[in-house]
């Protein structure tokens, strides 16, 4: 694995720059790149981390991160970031761009905080490697998502899925699972009540509800590679059911 460290406070052009530009020196030819973006934390982020470099689509794997990475691989291209400066980062190269970047009101600790981490950052990712020519753009919204909802969570995810979706890639590939299923590195009491509420009570969701049911992190993963690797060309909405057929198609 590649380890590169910077920081957006470098100057553009001495430091930035030239990261994003060795990158291709040393790993000459390795098209299509694959970026994914990501909360290590996050069971949605590590997951499809883990699932893209299992599967041989891809021969270069950058991943934009602020902590070390426990995966390892030497496909794997570890870039270290301040996202809050990721607007000052030059455009980023990559075929295709997974963004499992989210956190909760109740982590962020204000409204205003997550609204930068779950809108902002995918925001600039999307503008920022549309402008580097990326052909396809995977994101993790959630279910329920609705411009017009009064829940600000459900608002704010609506909000970035316009956001991606105005950006020129050819794909766009939006996924809103309900509650994610799987392992963290750090166990939050309130959301294990809501894994365990959602398990107890996910075979009556039944018919229209079903979009509601919980689903493994590991799922939603497979069925977003499964979806890039089809690239079908156009702006296109998965649920419960869409993701399941997905993944068992990968």
């Amino acid at each position: 694995m590649q380890v590169h460290r910077f920081s957006a406070v470098c100057n553009m052009q001495t430091g930035v720059l030239a990261s994003w530009r060795r990158l291709y020196i040393q790993a000459p030819g390795l098209e299509p790149v694959f970026l994914i973006v990501f909360i290590p934390i996050e069971c949605g982020g590590t997951d499809c981390l883990k699932t893209l470099l299992a599967r041989g689509d891809y021969q270069s794997v950058i991943a934009l991160t602020r902590r070390k990475l426990a995966a390892q691989d030497p496909r794997l291209i570890e870039m270290r970031v301040d996202f809050d400066k990721l607007d000052e980062i030059d455009p980023f190269p990559a075929a295709d761009v997974f963004c499992a970047l989210g956190t909760t009101i109740e982590r962020a600790g204000s409204q205003p905080a997550f609204l930068k981490v779950d809108f902002e950052y995918p925001r600039i990712v999307a503008e920022r490697s549309a402008a580097a020519g990326a052909k396809q753009f995977v994101l993790v919204s959630s279910v329920g998502a609705d411009p017009k909802s009064g829940n600000f969570y459900l608002r704010v995810k609506a909000e970035v899925e316009k956001a991606v979706s105005a950006q020129p890639f050819e794909s766009v590939h939006i996924f809103r699972p309900s509650v994610l299923i799987g392992k963290r590195s750090e166990i939050r009491l309130a959301e294990a009540a809501t894994v365990a509420a959602s398990r107890a009570v996910q075979f009556t969701l039944m018919g229209k509800l079903r979009k509601y049911r919980p689903i493994a992190a590991e799922t939603v993963a497979a069925a977003m590679l499964a979806a890039a690797r089809e690239a079908k060309p156009g702006r296109h909405i998965y649920h419960y059911d869409d993701i399941v057929s997905l993944a068992e198609r990968l």
